[in-house]
This record gives C-alpha cells, structure tokens and sequence, in this order.
C-alpha cells in the first residue's frame, strides 16, 4: 500500500510517474511540527534505517546526520554530511514496525537519524514544502518493489557496458589511447571501454574535440570499434563563455542559459573558465542540449557520462569580486588566529558557495525559481536531456549514460558512478555498502572508481577492489591527473590481474541475467542479507557481505595485509574459492559464523541452496562471451533450473 501526503505548496520533480492520489490526513508514524518545519519519529532500540541512495558511512543509515543536497566534494569523509546525490527514500525496519517512505522535494533536507537524539529521526526543511510517500508491504524487499513500480523501470545499458572499462583524467592524445588499448591486448586482460575525460575537448568546450591530439576523431572512433573497444567521452554541464563556439551563441541566442534576478545570465566558472549553466530545468533548452549529444552519436560515439553537474562551481564572478574587495582589509595586517582562519574561510569561500547557488533562477514549468530550490534536480534534468534526446536520435538501440549527480527519477535515463573517490581502504568498504542504498532507489547501473580516484593507490588495493568490481555492473578503473598510473598491466603481477578480469567475463551471464531481472522486476541486484533473512538478528549486523542477484553471496576482503576474513552464513551454502575462472576450490560450509583464510589472489563466492551459478568461458569483450554453452554450478541435492536472460545487447 503507498498513500501520498502533501506539505505546503510542493515543487514538481517528476520523480515519481504513477499517480497517487493524495490522502488529506495525517501521515502516519510521522510527528508533525509546522513551527520546526520537521517530521519526526520514535526510534525503538533495535530500529534500522536503510536507504538514502550514495551517502557515506555504511549499510544501517543510524547515527548520523544527512543532508539531501548534491554537493561537489572529492573527500569522502566520515565527518562529511552529503555527497553527490539526492536520494530520500529510506526503509526503517524494527520488531515494531517496517515501513518506507520517500520525501519527494528538490531542495535540501537534513535526515538526523539519531544523532541529536539517539532514539530519534528527524526530518528537517529549508523549505516545508514536499511531497511524502508512505511504502507499506510484508518486507523490505517488498516495499522496494512497490516504491519502484510508481518511479518507473531503471536504466538499461548496452551490454558492451558489462565489460571492463579503463578511464583516467585525463588519456591526452589518440596515441595514448591506442597505446592503454595496445597493454591491454598484450597482457591478455579482456577490456569493453577506454574512457576520454576532459582533454579530449577543444579547450573544455562541450561537444567539441582537440583536432591537434585527436586528429580525424571519426576515423580513430572506428578504428578502436574495429578492435571492438567503445570509447566513452565526458560531457560537463557549463557551456565555455566564447565568441564563435556555436554552442555558446546558440544558447545565448535561444536563450536557454540560468540568469540572475536581475535578467542577466550568471558567469560562474568550471574547467573552461567562465561558463553559462544550462537551463536545464526549462524543457526547450533540455531538447537543445540533448540534441547537441549528436555531434559525437555522428561520428561513432556510443557512451557518455555527465560530469560537473551538482552544478559543481569553481566561482561566480559576483562572489570572486566581493573576495577580492575584503582581500584587501587583510593586507599589511597581523594575521592572529582569528584573523588566519577567517581570511582562510574567505579565500576557501569561492568554490560551491552555498550563496552562489541563491544567484540564479530557472524557468520550470513556465515558473521563475531560484536554483537553491530545486538544486538536487539540475544533474538530474542534465542525465534526462541527453536520455530523452537518445529515445529520437537512437530509437532502437541503447547508449551507455551515467551521471555524477542525481536524484530519484534520474535512474530512468542513466547509471550513476560515486563520484570521486579516494584510494582509501575505507572507500573500497564504502563501495560495497553504497550498492545496496543505489539500488533501493532504483539506480542498478552503478559502481565506483575501482582503485579509487583521488591519491595513490597500492597494489593490492587494486587487486582487492577489482575483486570486488567484478560484481559491479559499472566496471570502470579511473584516476586522477597527478596519481599513481594504475592501468592493470603497470603492476606487478598481470596474471592475477587477468585472472580477476576474465572471472568477471565469466561472470557476465550471470550478472546480466540478474540485472535485467532486477530491471524489469523492479528488484535489487544487491541486497544486504537482513533483506532477505529478515528474521536472522545475526543478519541484520553484517554490513560488509552483499546477495548479489538470486544465487550468491559474496564476502570481499577490504582490509590492508588481510589474508582472511570472518564470514556469516545465514544458511547452507557452498564456498567457491575463485583464483581463476576454470580454477576454484569447492566447500561446502553450513550455518553460522566462520573465519576463511584467503590469499591476495582469490574471491570467495558462496552458492545458496537450490540456487545456480551459470559461468561462461571469458572472452576479451563482453559481447562476444558464449552463454550458450555454460557451466552451471549448484549446491543441492534437488534438480535446480535458473532463468537465463539472453538479448542482442544493443536493441531496446
């Protein structure tokens, strides 16, 4: 059952596409307090909250304070209260009660889950104005079927998109690109994707190309699909302020770009320097910019992802001049303490200041809105201008898309990656409890810079998160500009590395079954174990072992030098102890708790009972495995059958 509740005048998101007609009485559970702008609730002692998409810390959301607003910050603290996305469906799930709810509003929100008071949930407005959607069915996995049928099927990739993708801000010139594809070859390792990030442009332009490093860029497309490798370019959301770049002056001229109050478009600042935003809240300016993915779908290109568009704001030419006005009190003075720290909070104030995001206005609905308002939805529309401009240029074949920013509905058009991560142990740990949350809100094509993106990563932090990577559908290895190298075949021991990929290859069938699945059941992929052992109290504790589709479970190793790990069983299951695809030990292991010795080289996979794990020979591309004649492994002692999805991988 799912009733809907109105507070205040609502702004549209278009979220949700089923109608639900609106129940004028109390929303139930829930504590309202107008004077607070807050609902709150009573938290009973063993009450889980699960939920709120891409957020940090783990699997059970309690003891922390969220914010809902999409911010652009690479430091994926524990201290850090929001990240890139704005998902606010949540689960909360106790021996009294379960129950979800979705709090439907574009702009921020704070989710205090019992950190003020630890027996307390409380939601707090800037603006008491939303929509609020009460989820009740027999259990968790169940209330995340109904929520997901009335926001509408997720995103469905291509299936080269499975593959393994290789990425780095930034691959400077075609040669380069040949040179990553070239390693790869000669070291065996399968691999789908090389990634193009922001050089790839003429000077950051949107929808444009270096001629010098990328010379005959439609000839160099083709010649890397000839190898049967999809070249994946970023696109960012501000448009470079630039006499004669024709998407510049188109936009100017139809008008299509934020403005102030005042009428004036706002000059803030990315990586081309000064740039106009998009309006795309304004539906004639999303068709514009959807269409202009075009230029590059006509020459060969058949993936993207979106970047930048929080929107992340270097400055604005409004603040950079009130900063260097107060510049100049500090001049020649005796910086003491407070003086140092406030200069210092001055000078850190020009990059995604809060007061930036109140300069400008969008035009939604043929309404005028300030973009603080209705900031969680602007990546959003970004990722739904280029997925609804892929339905007319691309009817009857699919074009990868991911975002960086998102918000609830956006899973209908694109995937989203976690943004840029760290090469951190405690982020590999963050990947895994971050893929359930995504889920739950309908984002399964998903997955987070494996090796981490900021800082240097180590050897085998790399191997254990390509462990764990292999059950993600969005494989991609990405770094950033003054890191470590951490292509696959620069480290140490390459067949390991190519064992890891080719289980993933083999691995393939399986995750696309159940992915597809997932999509067209409105399902998860991942699941944490409490989901689907509802009544085991030892289930509910385990945040670091994930259900990955129907027959397995898996059991990543996320600590430096371990060589083994405690492993809960909820039930009879069989080990695989995977070293390569064709070479892995059998165990079969029952109930309860287990420490399991694992060496640097090996993935541990555990079967349920009565279920099946289908497994192919790896290819070196994803679309060339063979799933018609597969190994199927079992642990029981009845006949199993498993439900095999098969399509081209390319046609809707």
């Amino acid at each position: 059952m799912i009733t809907r509740y109105t507070i205040g005048n609502p702004i549209e998101t278009e979220s949700v596409i089923t109608d639900i007609p609106l129940d004028k009485g109390d929303i139930p559970f829930w504590t309202r307090k107008d004077d607070e702008k807050s609902l709150s609730i009573s938290l009973a002692e063993d009450a889980r909250v699960f939920g709120l998409g891409e957020t940090i810390r783990g699997i059970n959301k309690r003891g922390w304070v969220y914010d809902s607003n999409c911010t652009d910050d690479p430091v994926h603290s524990e201290d850090k209260h929001s990240l890139y996305a704005a998902q606010n469906f949540f689960i909360i799930s106790s021996s009294e009660q379960t129950f979800g709810t979705y709090i439907d509003t574009p702009g921020k929100v704070r989710f205090d889950i019992g950190y003020t008071e630890m027996d307390r949930f409380a939601i707090r407005f800037e603006d008491f104005d939303a929509d609020i959607y009460i989820i009740q069915a027999p259990g968790m996995v169940d209330i995340v079927k109904e929520f997901r049928k009335i926001i509408g099927k997720s995103y469905i990739p291509p299936k080269w998109a499975f593959g393994f993708g290789q990425s780095r801000w930034s691959y400077m010139t075609a040669d380069e690109v040949r040179e990553v594809a070239d390693k790869y070859e000669e070291a065996g390792i399968p691999i789908d994707s090389i990634y193009l990030d922001i050089d790839y442009m003429e000077r950051f332009k949107d929808f444009t190309i270096n001629a010098e490093a990328f010379p005959n860029f439609e000839e160099f497309v083709s010649e890397m699909k000839n190898r049967d490798i999809h070249l994946v370019p970023i696109i960012d959301a501000g448009v470079k302020i630039e006499d004669g770049y024709d998407v510049y002056e188109e936009g100017v001229e139809k008008d299509y770009f934020c403005k102030k109050e005042d009428g004036e478009r706002l000059v803030a600042a990315v990586w081309p320097g000064r740039v106009h935003f998009p309006d795309f809240l304004d539906e004639n300016a999303r068709k514009w910019f959807g269409e202009k993915y075009k230029i590059l779908i006509d020459k060969g290109i058949d993936g993207f992802w979106n970047d930048m568009n929080e929107p992340a704001i270097f400055y604005t030419e409004d603040h950079l001049s009130e900063v260097f006005e107060k510049i100049d009190d500090y001049k020649g003075k005796n910086l003491d303490i407070h003086d140092f720290f406030d200069f210092k909070d001055l000078t850190g104030s020009i990059s995604n200041n809060a007061e930036d995001y109140k300069r400008f206005y969008h035009n939604y609905h043929g309404k005028k809105i300030r973009h603080d308002k209705v900031h969680n939805i602007f990546g959003y529309n970004m990722t739904r201008a280029a997925g609804e401009a892929f339905d007319r240029l691309c009817p009857d074949r699919r074009i990868l898309m991911f975002s960086r920013s998102s918000y609830i509905g956006m899973h209908r058009y694109g995937g989203v990656w976690c943004g840029d991560n760290m090469s951190w142990w405690s982020h590999l740990l963050l990947n895994i409890q971050q893929m359930p949350a995504l889920n739950m809100c309908g984002f399964l094509y998903c997955g987070a810079d494996i090796g981490g993106f900021g800082a240097d990563t180590t050897e085998d932090l790399m191997m254990r998160w390509t462990e764990f990577g292999i059950f993600t559908p969005l494989f991609r290895n990405h770094s950033a500009l003054g890191t470590r190298r951490q292509e696959l075949y620069r480290f140490k021991n390459i067949p390991a590395f190519k064992k890891m990929i080719e289980l993933r290859y083999a691995l393939i069938p399986y995750l696309y079954s159940e992915f597809m699945k997932a999509a067209q059941e409105n399902d998860m992929l991942f699941k944490p174990l409490s989901f689907e052992y509802p009544t085991d109290k030892d289930a509910f504790e385990v945040e670091d072992q994930l259900l990955v589709g129907e027959s397995i479970m898996i059991a990543p190793i996320y600590k430096q030098n371990a060589r083994g790990r405690y492993v809960y069983l909820p039930e009879d299951m069989k080990m695989l102890r995977f070293r390569a695809y064709n070479d892995y030990d059998e165990d079969n292991m029952t109930v309860g708790h287990h420490y399991i010795k694992t060496s640097l080289e090996e993935v541990l996979v555990f079967v349920r009972k009565g279920h099946v794990l289908p497994m192919a020979e790896p290819a070196v591309r994803a679309m060339k495995v063979d799933d018609t004649n597969l190994n199927y492994i079992t642990f029981d002692t009845t006949p199993d059958t498993y439900r095999l999805y098969k399509d081209d991988g390319v046609s809707r």
